[in-house]
């Protein structure tokens, strides 16, 4: 018996199938591709990983109108391949990590720009700027072999805004998924937003957003 009803349970679509993926937590790596480190003012691989999360609730799948974001002025968007975990692990170790992964998807990391900047600023945790009502789209997840390279691409209303390759990724697949499982015990159902390539940048209201890995469903959504 609950107090009140509780919230549907969050799960995302699964390419060919009729089942879907159920989600347990959404982590994120910031400063994952060394040209969008440098646009950000950073060193590439000069410090560990960073890691910071959303609610599962802030996902939003391929084809949905999202309202812009409350509390900003420069919402940003950022395209990333999106790893589902499987298996559940701790300590895994990098030639291992790849058994614990389900399949893959394109997702977008939604930034509140001006908060997150606010936040860096002040030494304060990224939430207010990340971790924010339909702030992570997602398209459908896909089983089959890791990608170790392939075209990642953004683009608002048809302009092409991110181009970039997998293999640029600074932090690899197994050595993300090794770095989390030392801090959390990965579950299935978990999903990882491994970074974004150089070219992110505001939209609007009214703009479409399409984006694409090689390999993987693409994602498309609007901003309201």
């Amino acid at each position: 018996m609950f107090a009140f009803e509780p919230p549907p349970p969050v799960s995302v679509a699964i390419a060919g199938e009729g089942a879907r993926f159920p989600v347990r937590r959404i982590f994120c790596v910031g400063r994952n591709y060394a040209d969008h480190v440098r646009e950000m003012g950073g060193d590439a691989k000069s410090e560990p990983p960073i890691f910071f999360t959303k609610p599962a609730d802030a996902l939003v799948e391929s084809g949905a109108a999202i309202a812009y974001a409350q509390n900003t002025s420069n919402l940003h968007f950022e395209v990333e391949l999106v790893i589902a975990i499987g298996k559940s692990g701790c300590e895994i170790a990098e030639a291992k990590a790849l058994s614990h992964v389900f399949g893959y998807g394109v997702g977008v990391d939604l930034t509140r720009r001006d908060r997150q900047n606010e936040m860096k600023k002040a030494g304060a945790p990224w939430d207010i700027g990340k971790a924010f009502d339909q702030s992570a789209p997602i398209g459908a997840i896909a089983r089959g072999p890791h990608p170790l390279a392939g075209r990642i691409w953004l683009s608002v209303n048809g302009e092409i805004k991110q181009d970039g390759d997998l293999a640029q990724m600074i932090w690899s697949v197994p050595e993300i998924i090794a770095a989390l499982s030392r801090s959390w015990e990965l579950r299935a159902g978990d999903l990882i937003y491994s970074g974004t390539p150089a070219g992110v940048g505001p939209i609007v209201p009214g703009d479409a957003v399409a984006c694409g890995i090689d390999g993987l469903p693409d994602l498309r959504f609007s901003i309201l």
